[in-house]
């Protein structure tokens, strides 16, 4: 504990001695935990009255967003919209376009100094990062590219240890008397009146509760409301029910708000935006690029702020009602494979004013276009065989027994060290015991292997285990699959009058939906794209385009979706260029 307490002296200096004293009390019981990340990073943890206040990564503290709460100073501070937080918990980096400069100017900070994020109008700090690039390259970049990545926010895992509790609502500090006008520069970029403000004034309290995260409205709700208020009383007579209905809408909870807003995108979007042409179509397509775009302006759809919170489970809801039919096409990949359009409930919903048919479906094609793919976050893993169970029981681990590859090395190194297997002359070897011969070497190496190095031991155990992988998909649960990730086949055919065409399967695995792939190299290569069920594989379909496109193909995949390369099999496949005369 005293060591803890002069560490943390030395990561924070800004710390009184009353303040780490607090932070670190002498009697009070302070509980340390091990945890690993999805990366398979060690992680320890510090506990105090139930929830984590530090955490430690390859020997650096860094404070968790509780203990920002009590100190909010601790760290230099930059500022970025609330709607930003969803997509910091979600596991995104803070770009620099997302945050909000005041006329004060940025902090000043150094490359690789840990940061603080806070939400315009509160500063209780909501993630914490380190930056990418000094306070000047960030202004020299004129504010483009990544600037923080972010290793802890509020609402991600490790918060959710804790008693789940929201930040506290802090008031801009006084010497920041600018922070009004650039909640004022929001409203204007969000096409509101330039003279409003979501700026908490010191004599009203209530506008600062508005702006916490207890509440689902944002800042941009919130004018909304306060100009519809205004438009009312220039005509009372004609929008007295609208008043009411508004008022209605107030008394209901907000976890009923984002149900109403999560029922009428649901019905709107497949009343003008899903044709039966789109089917079978990826259920998070459906939420991001149809349902999202239906959202009217000013409301942001969250569903773990619903009573449903997860939307697999809205869906079934919807599915239980006959509405649709939802199908795991493959292994954690869920697609809407019918719609019933005849369902009452769609032919009732009425298309809430502003929006048309026609500007609907305009809006779902740029909506289409405007939307984020995010690739998922594969990670190899490892299952104990039945002939490693004797190197793994020791710790604790049996035959079935999933782990990733910094388990299994620290396993092994225990192992090892405690059996003491390191050979005394050359600490780069290992001695082979009977239970290492058994499991590692094969029976004709067991009589002239006494040795192993230590890199040989390790992948000799890694390749003597059931392979399996974790796909994380933004926004969803991790799911565990057996064997290797199929990469992203591409491959080219031969078809009648020496034509070629260009062929690309498993795209499923990857989230990504392959009629919005055809669709979008049609549009680019001006050539014609077909989907077909794919040969040998259940439930999977492939994209067939004509020409070779891989030049295309790999700009998109690789550049576009920021896919890895190594998950893609056929770019070498590519035409040759030909030299310029």
């Amino acid at each position: 504990r005293r060591k803890l307490r002069s560490d943390v002296a030395a990561a924070f200096p800004t710390l009184s001695t009353e303040q780490l004293a607090e932070l670190i009390p002498n009697k009070e019981e302070l509980n340390v935990i091990k945890i690993y990340s999805h990366k398979g990073e060690a992680i320890t943890v510090y506990m105090n009255h139930r929830n984590p206040i530090l955490f430690e990564v390859e020997k650096v503290l860094y404070p968790t967003v509780y203990t920002l709460w009590v100190y909010p100073d601790l760290l230099p501070a930059f500022s970025t919209w609330p709607p930003v937080l969803q997509k910091l918990a979600g596991g995104a980096d803070l770009m620099l376009p997302g945050v909000v400069v005041p006329p004060s100017g940025l902090p000043r900070v150094q490359r690789g100094t840990l940061c603080a994020v806070t939400l315009l109008g509160n500063r209780a700090p909501v993630a914490v990062g380190v930056a990418t690039m000094s306070t000047e390259e960030m202004l020299a970049a004129g504010m483009k590219g990544k600037g923080f990545a972010v290793l802890h926010t509020h609402l991600d895992h490790l918060w959710e240890y804790g008693d789940k509790s929201s930040p506290p609502t802090l008031a801009p500090l006084v010497t920041d008397s600018a922070a009004k006008d650039s909640a004022g520069d929001q409203g204007e970029l969000q096409g509101k009146e330039p003279g409003s403000s979501c700026s908490p004034e010191p004599q009203q309290p209530v506008d600062i509760r508005d702006l916490s995260l207890k509440d689902t409205d944002t800042c941009a709700e919130l004018l909304g409301k306060e100009e519809l208020h205004e438009d009312r009383a220039a005509e009372p007579a004609e929008n007295a029910s609208t008043e009411e209905q508004q008022e209605a809408e107030d008394s209901r909870t907000p976890q009923e708000q984002m149900d109403a807003l999560l029922n009428q995108c649901f019905f709107h979007a497949l009343k003008c935006k899903v044709k039966k042409s789109d089917l079978p179509l990826l259920t998070s397509t459906f939420l991001g690029s149809h349902m999202v775009s239906c959202c009217p302006a000013g409301k942001q759809l969250d569903i773990k702020k619903s009573s449903y919170k997860k939307f697999s489970k809205f869906l079934q809801c919807m599915q239980h009602q006959r509405i649709l039919q939802v199908k795991e096409l493959s292994k954690g990949v869920e697609s809407i494979v019918e719609v019933d359009w005849k369902h009452p409930d769609i032919k009732a919903f009425a298309v809430p004013e502003g929006f048309s048919s026609a500007s609907a479906a305009q809006d779902s094609k740029s909506e289409e276009k405007e939307q984020v793919y995010h690739a998922p976050e594969i990670i190899p893993l490892y299952g104990v065989s039945t002939k490693m169970v004797p190197l793994f029981q020791e710790s604790g681990h049996r035959k079935g027994s999933v782990l990733s590859s910094s388990e299994v090395r620290n396993i092994i190194i225990n192992y090892v060290k405690s059996n003491e297997l390191v050979d005394e002359t050359n600490k780069n070897f290992v001695k082979v015991n009977a239970i290492l011969c058994d499991c590692l070497l094969e029976k004709s190496e067991q009589d002239e292997i006494s040795h192993l190095k230590w890199d040989e031991l390790l992948s000799r155990c890694l390749e003597r285990m059931q392979p399996l992988h974790q796909v994380t998909f933004f926004g969803q649960e991790p799911v565990v699959r057996k064997g290797n990730i199929e990469p992203i086949d591409i491959s080219i055919a031969q078809r009648s009058s020496n034509k070629k065409v260009t062929i690309i399967k498993n795209l499923e695995l990857y989230g990504l939906d392959p009629q919005c792939v055809a669709n979008t190299l049609q549009q680019k290569v001006q050539a014609s794209a077909t989907i077909s069920p794919a040969p040998g594989a259940k439930d999977r379909v492939q994209v067939q385009i004509q020409g070779n496109q891989i030049h295309h193909l790999a700009k998109m995949l690789l550049e576009e979706f920021q896919l890895p390369r190594k998950y893609i099999q056929g770019l070498d496949k590519a035409p040759k260029l030909g030299r310029k005369k």
